[in-house]
């Protein structure tokens, strides 16, 4: 991803009707993507995302929200957070797109980083150390707010350790916003290219 493109990701898009791609992550980071807390995503891969690994293949992508309760020690929020058990129906509210991305090597250099995403010190060292080799990578993103909830059944296909799932087809054309303002995005925008 050209990180000079960043600052072309507009603030409203249009959604055409058809396929769509999703990208399964904890329900909690989810919502906070969705509330504008979080700007950078964190992935090394699961045990079934086939033999070159997990990477960003996708620009676009729906944000399939997971549910298991060992999440929420694992991500820092405040307040009371309540968490279901997986729905028999996917609701998915928002749209991310890929700004930038880049393989991490040394942890010390998220730390400029903290304040935009919500996940634990101990979970980016256990993602930095799970399997070889050392490191992670982070994707810069723009969340974008669906008009409505995207409604629809939960299929088996949608399960297993792997992060990018086939929805079904988008059922219309939707205008969707950005979830930060314009100046937002873009200064958090800077904060990540100092950092990495």
């Amino acid at each position: 991803m050209d990180a000079l493109a960043a600052s072309l990701v507009p603030a409203s898009a249009l959604l055409e009707p058809g396929p769509a791609i999703g990208f399964k992550e904890w329900a909690l980071v989810c919502r906070s993507m969705l509330a504008g807390e979080t700007s950078v995503i964190f992935r090394k891969g699961g045990i079934a995302e086939g033999r070159q690994g997990f990477r960003f293949k996708h620009d676009e992508f729906f944000l399939f929200p997971t549910f298991f309760h060992e999440q929420l020690r694992c991500v820092r929020v405040t307040g009371t957070v309540s968490l279901e058990e997986q729905p028999a129906l996917v609701t998915i509210q928002a749209w991310a797109k890929v700004e930038l991305t880049v393989w991490v090597e040394d942890l010390t250099r998220l730390e400029p980083l903290r304040s935009l995403h919500i996940l634990t010190d101990q979970v980016l060292q256990q993602r930095f150390d799970y399997s070889e080799p050392k490191g992670s990578h982070l994707a810069f993103v723009r969340t974008y707010r669906l008009p409505e909830p995207w409604v629809f059944p939960y299929q088996r296909s949608f399960g297993g350790c792997r992060s990018w799932v086939n929805l079904p087809d988008l059922p219309a054309a939707w205008q969707s916003t950005a979830v930060l303002p314009d100046d937002e995005q873009a200064r958090r925008r800077d904060l990540v290219r100092r950092a990495v």
